[in-house]
């Protein structure tokens, strides 16, 4: 059985992309490690595999990184 970390990241802006947010969150180190990260296919978004370091991340949407789930919430 997989255990999932859920984490909830506000945000004051209309939306983050994805590799600020995986910054931000303390998932990747760099910029270079989001776009590694993002690049191998293991960040989901919504339940789908997204390979786009630049999409727009809004509250509501739904990240997963291995066992990490983070939930975007408004500030």
């Amino acid at each position: 059985m997989i255990v999932i970390e859920q984490h909830e990241i506000a945000i004051n802006t209309e939306f983050i992309k994805l590799d600020q947010l995986l910054k931000y969150s303390g998932l990747a180190e760099t910029g270079g490690h989001a776009k590694e990260i993002v690049a191998e296919g293991a960040v989901s978004v919504n339940g789908e595999v997204c390979m786009m370091r630049g999409k727009k991340i809004r509250p509501g949407d739904v990240i997963t990184v291995d066992q990490y789930e983070i939930h975007i919430v408004s500030a």
